[in-house]
């Protein structure tokens, strides 16, 4: 090897080394990390020395149940201070406000069912929806004993104390984890009026003698399935996740469509078990740190849609001085609701909880915030059928995006009254003369002043406007169980036909039903698809004829999509569609291809006999033209 190619690879080295370096933990960071895994193995080891103290228990307790004595000896070997709490009759308490009532069992101490009142189920229509059911969801904190023990809230029996009301008004439940006449652990819930929002306080009073000293967090598990509420299972599937976001606002998810687990080094603010309509979200006062997060697909007999599964550490102050407190969410995915949590709050404090609401990137999202959600909430205020307040919003979109609409029309029409000269200069040249075709086409276009780019501009326009609807209508929960016509949810599909059997290719394609909201929309697409090429200039070439056959198959492949969508979606697709069919008679009759051209012509005269300033571009071309004439009349003196 050469000299450069040493070089070379030491260069590469210096990098590598140098990079190790600047990523190297600093001692700070090594000094953490170690602490955690020395905590860690320490925990491990009480667990170990538990497990087998609990199972000598048990087996103790398996011969001796007549015993009292020494059932009471066995259950203080076991749970230490705890061993009142270790026995007793599950029951639950129910607290309550206008929009939540929640069943909080004594045996954990934990929201074991979280009932909507102003929602239901598909399907059900007399009972409110549950987020959650008790074999549904746990939530359980690990408690290490003086003696160290390592005891989970979840198996132990709280003591509900009597429900009072705060200063404020607000609902307040205290379930008790006795360890002596002085010492207990509380879990304190607090339930605003009019609130999906529910505050809860873990209090120490008095167990410094009970609890270990050494340990300042809480290890803190907590699962939840996600049962099946809506009728469509494929887009509850789709919009269901797991999602959470760090003390800098940062959020993320874990995969709707697999299996995926993540450990979490960094600081969490919340984490929130979504559904496609609701949510369960734990936010932290403090942080949330050291999470292992998992989210599993459900089989489809099961009735479930997800399990989610978190392990993460809480902060704990053992000497009672300080609480661990949480808020914990209970609602629907609506924007207004989530978004109302932030009012008045400085940007750092932000939950940002209207995140859970799906709103499409960047440009869309904004579109959706300031334009569709703000358009649609002053129509439900009139009071009006969710089905008339798709059509005014059609309606109104149809006038925003107007001026873009005329605008490409209007080119598509240059481009088809110039179509007679475009089939004269494609007869002169043949396509072995492809470049002198090009150059006399472009030399038509400018002498006409159109550009075959100008009718594709506006439609960018509208792209965004159209994705933005695209977005929005599968993600609000105003048009869950509002009918409208045949449709009784706007929500999910709407099944005119449906069938058991499998039927090839169109199960493959359909699947088990067939949406009239959608056939009407895929129809109504096909028949705009033909009126659309009687307004353009297209001609009969093999590519030609492949273009327009694509142009039909595109409504069949869009009917194949949205026969899963929201019913809401493919009414506001048809009524647009429709609108654009009439539009499309309106600019015919407003516009005349013989006027029109007279006026390119009239133009392009004017054009021809007012000189013209030549752009930079057209000055470099002919100054190189001259250059070229130069170098061929120097050339011919040179030959004679």
């Amino acid at each position: 090897m050469d000299k450069n190619t040493w070089i070379g690879f030491a260069l590469i080295a210096a990098i590598i080394v140098g990079f190790s370096m600047l990523n190297r933990p600093s001692t700070e960071e090594l000094e953490r990390r170690q602490h955690y895994q020395d905590s860690l193995r320490y925990v491990r080891q009480l667990e170990q020395e538990a497990q087998q103290a609990i199972e000598q228990a048990q087996a103790a307790l398996a011969t001796n149940t007549a015993d009292t004595a020494e059932v009471s000896v066995s259950l203080q070997e076991v749970y230490g201070a705890f061993a009142p709490a270790a026995i007793g009759t599950e029951s639950e308490t129910i607290l309550e406000n206008e929009l939540l009532r929640l069943h909080v069992s004594n045996k954990g101490g934990h929201i074991q069912q979280a009932e909507l009142k102003n929602y239901r189920s598909y399907g059900d229509t007399l009972n409110p929806l549950s987020l959650f059911k008790a074999d549904e969801t746990k939530l359980n904190f690990t408690l290490i004993t003086t003696n160290n023990r390592i005891l989970h809230t979840d198996q132990l029996y709280f003591t509900p104390q009597p429900i009072v009301a705060d200063n404020n008004g607000n609902q307040v439940l205290t379930m008790r984890l006795m360890a002596s006449d002085e010492s207990s652990l509380d879990f304190v819930y607090t339930l605003s009026p009019n609130d999906y929002m529910v505050r809860m306080s873990i209090q120490n009073h008095g167990m410094q003698q009970v609890l270990a000293q050494n340990i300042n967090y809480l290890e803190m598990q907590w699962n939840q399935l996600i049962p099946q509420h809506e009728k469509g299972r494929k887009f509850e599937d789709r919009y269901a996740t797991l999602q959470y976001m760090f003390t800098d606002r940062d959020i993320e998810k874990l995969s709707e469509s697999k299996y995926e687990s993540k450990n979490i080094t960094g600081k969490l603010r919340w984490i929130g078990y979504k559904d496609q309509f609701f949510s369960t979200v734990l936010i932290a006062d403090d942080a949330i740190t050291s999470a292992r997060l998992e989210s599993s697909l459900m089989p489809k007999t099961s009735g479930y849609i997800k399990q989610y599964q978190t392990k993460a550490s809480v902060g704990f102050d053992p000497t009672g001085n300080n609480s661990t407190d949480f808020r914990i969410y209970l609602g629907p995915n609506h924007y207004n609701t989530l978004k109302a949590y932030d009012n008045g709050l400085e940007k750092a404090d932000r939950l940002n909880l209207k995140s859970l609401v799906p709103l499409g990137w960047k440009i869309v999202a904004w579109i959706n915030r300031w334009l569709v959600i703000p358009m649609f909430d002053l129509f439900v205020s009139w009071g009006l059928n969710i089905g008339l307040v798709i059509l005014l919003m059609t309606i109104v979109i149809k006038l925003i995006i107007l001026p873009f609409t005329f605008s490409s029309y209007r080119s598509s029409a240059k481009m088809r009254v110039l179509k007679p000269q475009l089939d004269a200069i494609n007869a002169k040249y043949p396509p072995e003369k492809m470049q002198e075709r090009q150059q006399a086409t472009m030399a038509l276009y400018q002498r006409a002043g159109v550009s075959p780019m100008s009718g594709c501009l506006p439609m960018l326009f509208q792209f965004p406007i159209v994705m933005a609807m695209f977005w929005f209508f599968p993600t609000a929960i105003e048009l869950r169980g509002q009918s409208f016509l045949w449709a009784e949810d706007l929500s999910a599909y709407d099944a005119i036909l449906t069938w058991q059997a499998h039927i090839p290719i169109i199960s493959w394609f359909f699947g088990n039903h067939l949406s009239l909201f959608c056939l009407l929309m895929t129809v109504t697409n096909l028949l705009y698809t033909w009126l659309n090429m009687q307004t353009q200039a297209m001609g009969n070439d093999p590519s030609t004829k492949i273009m327009k056959w694509m142009m039909y198959l595109m409504p069949i492949f869009f009917m194949y999509i949205f026969n899963d969508y929201a019913a809401g979606l493919s009414y506001y697709y048809f009524i647009s569609l429709l609108l654009t069919i009439l539009q499309t008679y309106i600019f015919r009759w407003s516009v005349d291809d013989k006027k029109l051209l007279a006026q390119m012509e009239a133009n392009a005269a004017k054009r021809s006999a007012k000189p013209k300033k030549l752009s930079l571009q057209e000055r470099l071309e002919k100054f190189q033209r001259e250059q070229q004439q130069i170098a061929r009349e120097n050339a011919k003196r040179r030959k004679y």
